[in-house]
């Protein structure tokens, strides 16, 4: 196996550090602060900070409450880090890598909660009375907001890139 490109090493160490984020967080509001014990902290008018258990996917979407079902959940959530890794893997572009990492180590972040927890913990509650659609009450967490920019960056990239004659972003 050939080593690991610049920007396929700076993928997988932003992955790490997305995952270690999100889980030294995660460890923090649940054993630390105690969230679980606590009411909804108000930050803004729009954003609480609670606990709140996910057993599914975003939107709880796929919800898996036992185990042969959180099982096959968890192993199509592995299945696609896997995909993400394979992409990472052949990509020489410093933004595929970034996006990349950001999006595999959020993802890894959920699935450890998932196989840790049996569910996923968020804590943070983004609310408000305008229809703005799903984002009028959403409930997410760190692991979350690092898919979130990894996707981002990864569309910023396909939307505005241009390629050179004969060399691929991806």
């Amino acid at each position: 196996m050939k080593p690991l490109s610049a920007p396929q090493a700076y993928g997988l160490v932003v992955a790490c550090a997305a995952l270690l984020i999100d889980q030294a967080h995660k460890y923090w509001m649940l054993n630390v602060f105690g969230i679980g014990q606590k009411p909804p902290i108000r930050l803004l008018p729009f954003l609480d900070v609670v606990l709140s258990w996910n057993h599914g996917v975003s939107y709880s979407l796929l919800t898996a409450h036992d185990d042969v079902a959180r099982l096959a959940l968890l192993f199509f959530q592995l299945a696609i880090i896997l995909g993400l890794a394979v992409w990472l893997r052949r990509t020489n572009s410093a933004v595929t890598a970034l996006g990349l990492g950001l999006v595999i180590g959020g993802a890894l972040g959920n699935a450890a909660d998932r196989l840790l927890r049996g569910a996923v913990a968020d804590f943070f509650y983004l609310h408000t009375t305008l229809p703005v659609g799903p984002l009028a009450n959403y409930v997410f967490n760190l692991a979350d907001v690092a898919i979130t920019c990894g996707v981002a960056a990864l569309l910023i990239e396909g939307l505005v890139a241009s390629e050179a004659p004969g060399k691929s972003s991806a």
